[in-house]
């Protein structure tokens, strides 16, 4: 790992990249950035403050003003601020389409960051323009991320489901005799996060559609040549919607609130949930809590597994030097340990987390032979997440078709014009 370079050494760097940037104060005590996230109360927001404070100490002269903003609106308000030029100097961006859609207010990094240390981000291409590292960096990321399940071992022992359920016949039957046991399965809801005041269905999604679909036709996700009318989507979406029906879940599935805080508590056996959360669990539960690859599949072994998040330079900033300072610390040896410390997965190469819990689910890939995937709301248009987050808890809660769910996604995908639906990956 290169040494981390401070001062004078920095501006230097910046200056023979070619940028152009106002004078600063480097050692005065005088600099502020302000760094805008939208984590809500999980692990990554006790990583998050915890490297700003190791950042502002080997870094005398930057403070950083950590802010927490809204989550269900985040997105919006970074875009009006930035379209002003109010906002912060450094913001959470989550990678793949999200980044390209807000690319024009961030700073390319690719001057400031070697071709070896891109090389050691994992997943560096989905925080690229046009998913290519050729062409840049736009978001350091965070964490490695998992979309995933959690289960409770005392609730399964206590029901009798001695295995995992790994496809949807062993899932029906582990619901089965949950249900015999008096226990709710699964629990659906608003998340942690808060994302939404109801279910945030591309948890699930991703692995439905890794259940059917290979990497290249979730490409076609985006083009329109993969339709989500298919009979195999709409397969997907119809065995999906029946975990309710069935009494898989709970039956207040769009209305649930703090849904972390029920499966913690023994409410239920089973959440859809991310990595992020997993410090919360195994806080709460100790060895009572196990993950899970989310079995919605016939047949198949596939995980959900990507670099989410992370934080970018906002190109209007007036303090971009310091600011990329942050981003060279949240590359080095020091800000990993504080990701696993934290309980969550360090995404540069060459670092480990602490976490059973994690550790457990980077087996799946290295040791079981799971196909990782992308999370399917990254790489397909934003137009379209958001059709999806409305109309799949819809059939989710039974109030329109699985069928008539797609649809909407399919209509969503295309009112939008070529160039967002090309060869060339575009926000």
């Amino acid at each position: 790992m290169r040494k981390l370079i401070v001062g004078l050494v920095a501006l230097a760097a910046v200056a023979t990249a070619g940028a152009s940037y106002a004078a600063t104060s480097i050692g005065s005590g005088t600099v502020t950035l302000t760094l805008w996230h939208n984590y809500g109360t999980s692990g990554n927001t006790t990583a998050t403050v915890s490297r700003a404070k190791a950042f502002e100490k080997t870094h005398p002269g930057i403070t950083i003003k950590v802010v927490s903003q809204p989550t269900a609106n985040y997105f919006s308000l970074l875009q009006a601020a930035s379209i002003s030029k109010t906002g912060p100097d450094i913001s959470v961006q989550w990678t793949g389409l999200f980044d390209l859609k807000y690319e024009k207010f961030l700073l390319n990094l690719k001057p400031y960051f070697s071709a070896a240390e891109m090389a050691k981000i994992n997943a560096v291409r989905y925080m690229a323009p046009n998913f290519n590292p050729a062409k840049g960096l736009l978001v350091m990321p965070l964490e490695n991320q998992f979309y995933m399940g959690f289960y409770n071992k005392a609730l399964f022992k206590k029901a009798g489901v001695k295995a995992v359920p790994r496809t949807w016949s062993g899932l029906f039957a582990a619901c089965t005799k949950l249900k015999a046991a008096g226990i709710t399965p699964m629990v659906y809801g608003a998340d942690e996060q808060g994302i939404q005041s109801s279910p945030y269905p591309w948890y699930d999604m991703s692995y439905l559609m890794a259940g059917v679909l290979t990497p290249a036709q979730w490409k076609g996700l985006y083009t329109g040549s993969t339709l989500w009318t298919s009979p195999k989507v709409v397969a997907q979406l119809t065995k999906w919607t029946s975990l309710p029906k069935k009494g898989c879940t709970n039956t207040d599935v769009l209305t649930k609130q703090n849904i972390v805080g029920a499966f913690t508590k023994g409410e239920a056996a089973m959440i859809s949930d991310g990595s992020w959360d997993a410090p919360t669990y195994q806080k709460a539960m100790g060895k009572n809590v196990a993950p899970f690859a989310l079995p919605f599949t016939n047949s198949g072994k596939n995980v959900t597994q990507y670099a989410g998040d992370g934080f970018s330079v906002m190109n209007y900033s007036k303090h971009q030097p310091e600011a990329v300072q942050f981003l060279k610390f949240v590359m080095s040896g020091p800000a990993q340990k504080i990701i696993a410390a934290a309980g969550l997965i360090p995404n540069v190469k060459g670092y480990r987390t602490k976490s059973p819990i994690q550790n457990e689910m980077l087996a799946l890939a290295a040791k079981q032979g799971y196909a990782p995937y992308p999370m399917l709301d990254n790489v397909v248009q934003g137009e379209v997440v958001t059709a999806g987050s409305k109309q799949l808890d819809a059939a989710f809660g039974g109030d329109i078709t699985p069928l008539a769910a797609a649809k909407s996604l399919k209509a969503a995908l295309d009112a939008l014009p070529a160039s967002r639906k090309g060869p060339v990956y575009s926000g």
